[in-house]
């Protein structure tokens, strides 16, 4: 007998495969996606290893195979190991990221309502009322789209309701729907063309017939099916039917970029400083032996980091090897697009989740195909099938965006980078003007190879020599003085004089604030207490053009009261500003000028996003507001001013990582000014102007907050003196929650004692904030050590629990 080992798509600890019988019916290869029995279920899996024989004495045979996706190769196979292992989630979860659109199936639970209607003697409840209004009408729903529109109650809402004989409860497979696209021609037979009596006489009374043929003819190119029946009707089924016809399906290529026209790149003439980073990188590209073989590029805003970028994927190509460019944003796709398909025509390819399914589908297999040299992409585009993988590129490497922190497995998109270029003998270019505190330090220890780019440059438009540029003026300015001065407004009295500046020239300005709406919560003024969400235990935020208060975790929305639902106190203020109230303030002080706002409200898709960025960047707004998007990678020569309305947004959060993230997004932020030839200034406004991290980023100076920062993480122990595992418990009942993180955490403290694992701290367990979002409660604890995960031992975590490896924050 032949056997497989199987990864199946179930809840089972990290590494586990089962053993399953092939039938000499089937054709079984290493990496194949198959449909196994597991208990009463039929589950997908995927073949990990052919082994000669089994794991246990008696086993069950694969029932089918799948042909439609294709095996995954060894190195895949070898990534899914590694990031079960490492993630601690189950090898089909880390394997299924991998395979193409669609391909991946879950077994769902449908529920429909009987025919004819089972007999009930009871009334319903408002609630399952409304359950069963939405049913009604449909032949079936998922529980999960139950769940999606009638709230968390709607499943056992759901079974009571099965019990009743109201509804019946069925099972199937569920998953994107999603396959090449045709389209259907017809074009007059070759055999009727090739006929020495040329096509048959047809009767006066087949008029739209001889039509048809005649146009047919007198056009060449076959014609859309669709078009000649609208046009002719049953004479195309009457001429197909004669043979006179002939039908062509042909595959439509659902391509992003069709359409679009890059110019192609004029010559760039690179920096001595530039020309000796692409070096040490062709270098490795050359020769396998080179190493270290990841590259951690530290270059200030604006000092051609993508140009080294170019120069690396150029020698890539010419190796006859594949490059994968990956961005942090899918804002920033598009700006990357241009600069790589101006310069390599016809070899740039993108993945991302804002493509539409079908779009997806087909970039996804023509890069399989090999079809691509280039693919370029956010977070899951390092999943990208590319053959001959020689080059990653992490783009602003430093962005918490690389980590997925929604859905096992909890990945990040860099550490999976470094192991595939491990398996393929890849070269890795981490780039940014702001590097992880974790990455620098591993290349202060030489694990990985720093290279710098210390001035910013301009390149002439004529293609001449490269032009050093001074970065930006920054002044930082103390709130706390403008308040006992008399100025309550949003804008210091300096912001107000260089943004009147700015737009008196005819120059463009951006406004950072990261904080959408208008304010960020309404207080009462008697009792103090504010209007929170009813799912989340968050305030909601006041949004001014919709008149209403939002939750940004939930989406829950509502009017906002009158009253005080604690006190009953009629006098209610907005606290807080966000970007909506900046646009307004704006507005108010400059009636004239052009605004344009960029955050999740105003902009939703990618669409949207290129809309938006060519309104900016063709001159039809002269400022810019948004959120933390505005400070990745844009690159606006007509910015002349930053203004940072508040430096203190998160800053002195609970969070091992709150000041690099102000460091990092105030540098970003502030290098969108002075790209040009007219060079720029930025202002920051701040209640703490003292702050370390404040100050390091008005001076530009990354050495300056990493010399200061590494003590106190060595002091905290954390990264990159430590890992952290962050374990999550979510529960409706908010006594049930603390009950069950307080036994884990205890049972965690006695096997860590049990083993005499005393380098592993148990930290918790705690709320995590917010402590309930969508009707859940949550609970956290952290594991901390040089190698936390031995205290979990390989085995899967308890029900309701999930785990975080190398989170982004302790939040």
């Amino acid at each position: 007998m032949r056997f497989a080992e199987v990864a199946v798509d179930a809840a089972v600890a990290p590494d586990r495969t089962f053993s399953y019988s092939i039938p000499s019916s089937l054709e079984v290869r290493l990496g194949q996606v198959v449909r196994v029995p597991f208990g009463r279920q039929r589950l997908q899996g995927v073949v990990f290893s052919l082994p000669a024989a089994p794991q246990v004495p008696e086993t069950r045979d694969i029932l089918s195979t799948s042909v439609s996706v294709p095996p995954l190769t060894d190195v895949k196979l070898g990534l899914a190991r590694w990031i079960s292992s490492y993630y601690l989630c189950s090898l089909f979860d880390a394997a299924a990221l991998m395979l193409p659109p669609g391909g991946r199936l879950r077994r769902s639970t449908y529920y429909s309502i009987t025919d004819p209607p089972g007999p009930d003697g009871h009334a319903l409840s408002p609630y399952q009322e409304k359950v069963l209004a939405f049913l009604n009408g449909r032949d079936r729903a998922s529980e999960e789209q139950v769940t999606r529109k009638m709230g968390e109650r709607a499943g056992q809402a759901l079974r009571k309701l099965v019990d009743r004989g109201l509804v019946v409860r069925s099972h199937g497979w569920a998953g994107t729907r999603v396959s090449r696209k045709t389209r259907d021609f017809v074009r007059v037979a070759d055999a009727a063309l090739s006929s020495p009596d040329g096509l048959p006489a047809l009767s006066g009374r087949a008029e739209r017939q001889a039509a048809l043929l005649d146009h047919l003819r007198a056009s060449g190119p076959p014609v859309l099916l669709a078009d000649a029946r609208k046009e002719y009707g049953s004479a195309v089924a009457a001429l197909l039917d004669k043979g006179w016809l002939e039908r062509e399906t042909v595959a439509v290529d659902r391509d992003p970029l069709a359409g679009d026209v890059f110019p192609p790149a004029r010559p760039i003439t690179l920096t001595t400083a530039q020309d000796e980073a692409a070096a040490a990188v062709r270098a490795a590209l050359d020769d396998a032996s080179v190493s270290p073989r990841t590259f951690l590029l530290e270059g200030v805003t604006g000092s051609g980091k993508t140009e080294v970028y170019l120069n690396a994927v150029e020698r890539c190509l010419a190796l006859s090897r594949k490059a994968i460019v990956m961005v942090p944003e899918i804002a920033l796709t598009r700006q990357t697009i241009e600069r790589f398909a101006s310069r390599f025509p016809g070899q740039v390819a993108v993945l991302h989740s804002g493509l539409s399914a079908g779009e997806r589908f087909d970039q996804w297999w023509k890069v399989w195909q090999g079809e691509y040299g280039v693919v370029i992409g956010s977070r899951s585009a390092v999943f990208a099938p590319q053959p001959d993988l020689g080059l990653i590129i992490v783009d602003e490497e430093h962005e918490w965006t690389y980590k997925e922190h929604n859905a096992s497995p909890r990945y990040h998109a860099k550490a999976v980078a470094s192991v595939l270029a491990g398996l393929t003998a890849a070269v890795v270019v981490l780039g940014s003007a702001t590097p992880d505190v974790v990455s620098y330090h591993r290349a202060q220890r030489g694990e990985l190879r720093l290279l710098r780019l210390a001035a910013r440059v301009a390149s002439p438009e004529d293609g001449g020599e490269p032009e050093e540029q001074p970065l930006a003026n920054i002044e930082v300015v103390d709130m706390r003085q403008e308040l006992r001065e008399g100025n309550r407004g949003i804008f210091s009295r300096s912001l107000k004089s260089v943004l009147g500046r700015c737009l008196q020239s005819g120059d463009q300005a951006i406004l950072f604030l990261n904080r959408r709406g208008t304010a960020s919560y309404l207080q009462c003024r008697g009792c103090g207490s504010t209007v929170d969400c009813r799912r989340c235990d968050i305030a909601v935020t006041y949004h001014e053009d919709k008149a209403r208060l939002i939750c940004h975790h939930c989406g829950y929305r509502r009017v906002p009261p009158s009253n005080c639902q604690v006190c009953g106190y009629h006098r209610l203020g907005y606290r807080g500003i966000g970007t909506q109230s900046v646009v307004a303030e704006i507005g108010r002080l400059y009636p004239g000028a052009r605004v344009l706002r960029w955050d999740r409200d105003s902009v939703s898709n990618p669409r949207a996003y290129e809309g938006l960025l060519e309104k900016f960047r063709s001159g039809e707004a002269q400022v810019l507001v948004g959120t933390q998007m505005i400070a990745k990678g844009l690159h606006f020569p007509a910015v002349t001013l930053v203004g940072v309305v508040s430096a203190d947004v998160g800053i002195n959060l609970p969070d091992y990582r709150a000041a690099e993230r102000a460091f990092q997004l105030l540098c970003q932020v502030a290098g969108r000014a002075g790209r040009g030839p007219s060079g720029g200034s930025v202002v920051i406004q701040t209640f703490q102007p003292d702050n370390y991290a404040i100050r390091a980023a008005a001076a530009q100076d990354y050495r300056r907050y990493y010399d200061r920062e590494l003590p106190h993480r060595r002091e905290q122990k954390s990264p990159p003196f430590s890992k952290l595992i962050r374990l999550l418990y979510a529960h409706t009942n908010r006594a049930a929650c603390e009950r069950e993180a307080l036994r884990v955490a205890e049972g965690l403290r006695r096997e860590r004692d049990s083993w005499g694992y005393s380098d592993v701290d148990v930290l918790g367990p705690m709320p995590a904030y917010p402590a309930r979002v969508r009707g859940h409660y949550r609970w956290q604890l952290h594991l901390r050590g040089p190698d936390p995960r031995k205290v979990l031992d390989g085995r899967p975590l308890p029900k309701g629990w999930s785990a975080d490896v190398d989170p982004v924050g302790l939040a």
